[in-house]
């Protein structure tokens, strides 16, 4: 009789173990499910039933995780653009910008994805350039209907860079030299350690075509955007490329009146300024101002009381410092490598 209590006792615990992990598995479904949702935010309501939707490209362009069910910025940029196409009242987008550039393959997936919510919505996509929009900053709003900038704006930098260090004089100071064993003569082309003799010319002159083509592909998507955009606004006064444009894309910056005076950006303004030419572009008169947000993960803040392998604090200084690696090409400004 004991024995049979005992295994009823099992078996129920056993069941109760199986629906509490049945249960919390389904709760991390749900909550990955959510978070790749983004909730509406009111930013201004000017008692209209129009929206427009205000996405925000703050900071450093790239592809890393932002949190860790492994978002990153490019999704949440992507993300928050399809949800702007998707509801019938957000009548235009607005991209309020203020980035140094970042990684090629980051800004390149931002700048289709602004491509693809113009031709798939059919609604106007106006930019609004902060206190710098530069290199990747200003490659991700190329394909955008309207560019508006602050006559002190930093835009510009259009090239591209690959950075890395050699530091094979420090290691011969040192005593040390290292041994590398490789499958061909190319496999370290990047290796820092090598010395001047070592780096042969036929590396040198593959990296630079390597550059040479992702610059040529940035120069592009300029020339297509803004060429775009005139065709389209020709009649509210979109600014046409200078003839002489490609002369100042040598990676050099501008300010927003250069930049005007060539055809970078299409007005002088703010984000109010910005905010009108949208709402004109899109033929309302007023419009509420929303943004989107992930909504609240009470998971990742349960985190910091726990302990949790490689956790760190992150201290927010109002912009995020770039963290160059070698053999990857950016678009960044070179205000910021200085």
């Amino acid at each position: 009789m004991v024995l049979a209590l005992v295994l009823a006792a099992l078996l129920g615990l056993t069941w109760v173990g199986g629906l509490v992990s049945s249960l919390l598995s389904a709760r991390r479904f749900a909550s990955a499910h959510e978070a790749s949702l983004l909730r509406e935010v009111l930013v201004k309501d000017n008692g209209a039933d129009a929206k427009v939707a205000i996405i925000d490209i703050a900071g450093v362009i790239t592809g890393d995780w932002l949190d860790h069910q492994g978002n990153t910025f490019v999704e949440l940029i992507g993300e928050q653009l399809r949800q702007a196409a998707a509801d019938d009242a957000v009548k235009a987008v607005l991209l309020k910008v203020d980035s140094p550039g970042g990684e090629v393959l980051a800004s390149d997936d931002i700048s289709r994805a602004v491509a693809k919510c113009q031709e798939t919505s059919r609604k106007p996509v106006v930019a609004s350039l902060g206190a710098v929009a530069a290199s990747g900053g200003y490659y991700v709003v190329a394909p955008c209907d309207w560019i508006v900038a602050n006559e002190l704006t930093i835009t510009g930098s259009i090239g591209v860079i690959m950075y890395g260090f050699n530091y094979r004089g420090l290691l011969d100071k040192v005593g040390v030299r290292p041994e590398v064993f490789k499958s061909g003569k190319f496999k370290d082309m990047l290796r820092g350690s090598r010395s001047e003799n070592e780096i042969l010319p036929e590396e040198r002159q593959m990296l630079q075509a390597l550059v040479d083509e992702t610059h040529h592909k940035f120069k592009t998507v300029v020339a297509d955007g803004r060429h775009k955009a005139y065709a389209k606004h020709q009649a509210d006064n979109a600014r046409e490329l200078s003839s002489s444009w490609e002369e100042y894309a040598d990676g050099r910056v501008l300010s927003g009146n250069q930049a005007y005076k060539l055809g970078f950006v299409d007005e002088i303004g703010g984000l109010d300024t910005a905010v009108a030419r949208a709402s004109k572009l899109a033929h309302i008169p007023k419009a509420n101002l929303i943004r989107y947000e992930r909504p609240f993960d009470l998971s990742s803040f349960l985190r910091l009381f726990g302990k949790t392998e490689g956790a760190t604090l992150k201290v927010d200084l109002g912009m995020e410092f770039p963290k160059l690696q070698a053999g990857r090409l950016y678009f960044l400004s070179g205000t910021v490598l200085r």
